[in-house]
């Protein structure tokens, strides 16, 4: 199983993938047939019914409502869609979901949220060991997904403040990192999304333990998350998430204000 694969979140996918196959048959439709009624190749499904490919919860829909499956299908959807996140991430990933306020701070790669197809692509063809190509193609499509975050309403109070070395890290090559400084921009617009950078010369600088975010959801519990070489941590403790935001505080008060941050990285971008 590729680094990170979840047993228990493959269970799921094959079993899912057996059922959809099982209705498909029992419907009379070839792969091909079914596949163009929900907009996908014949191998696109047979991927599908194999559990080597996640599908999208509004494929599932789809899928359910051509075999007039009668929710068989779509009663899986929390499950699979669970399943296309590594296993550190699960619990994170459902939170997000419910967030009312996130405050995250970031030193090497940049927040998944912030990312585009293109740089979290360029991102995951590095990890070593070298994971497969549909574990790439389903991570991707996963981390997309979760940016639904910034058009949700009642929109979150959404906080990010990124290391200068995260900018300026040119993963995927010259394009990649200008399309990317360039979503930064317009992500940094948003009324519910504030930006800063932490310029590399800051001779003080509270994050010097590493990454992390606090995340407080709709019943006003707050979490801190914390990710390093493929494991994490979740805590709920309450005086460790106090001190979490307590110490997310300095750490924006240290990095440059939005507006300057925004300069920031438009001069960075000039400067490809």
């Amino acid at each position: 199983m590729s680094e990170g694969a979840d047993t228990s979140g493959q269970t799921v996918v094959v079993a899912f993938g057996q059922t959809m196959k099982t209705l498909r048959v029992r419907a009379g439709l070839e792969r091909e047939e079914f596949g163009r009624r929900i907009g996908y190749s014949a191998a696109t499904v047979a991927s599908y019914e194999q559990g080597r490919r996640i599908p999208s919860p509004r494929t599932i829909e789809r899928a359910d409502e051509v075999l007039d499956a009668g929710g068989l299908l779509t009663v899986w959807k929390e499950q699979v869609e669970r399943a296309q996140y590594p296993v550190f991430f699960q619990g994170m990933a459902s939170l997000e979901k419910e967030a009312v306020e996130l405050l995250a701070y970031d030193t090497h790669v940049l927040n998944g949220l912030l990312q585009t197809e293109e740089y979290t692509r360029a991102v995951l063809d590095m990890r070593r060991p070298v994971l497969d190509r549909e574990t790439v193609e389903q991570r991707v499509v996963a981390r997309l997904a979760r940016q639904d975050i910034f058009e949700r309403w009642p929109a979150p109070l959404l906080s990010f403040v990124l290391e200068e070395a995260a900018l300026r890290h040119p993963w995927g090559g010259k394009a990649v990192h200008r399309g990317q400084l360039e979503h930064l921009l317009l992500i940094g617009e948003k009324q519910h999304v504030e930006l800063q950078v932490m310029p590399t010369d800051r001779e003080h600088n509270a994050g010097v333990d590493g990454a992390f975010t606090v995340i407080t959801r709709k019943d006003g519990m707050r979490f801190v998350y914390t990710e390093a070489q493929g494991t994490s941590a979740l805590q709920t403790e309450p005086e460790q998430t106090t001190l979490a935001a307590a110490r997310y505080g300095i750490i924006r008060s240290q990095a440059l204000p939005s507006r300057e941050s925004f300069d920031f990285v438009e001069r960075l971008l000039r400067s490809l």
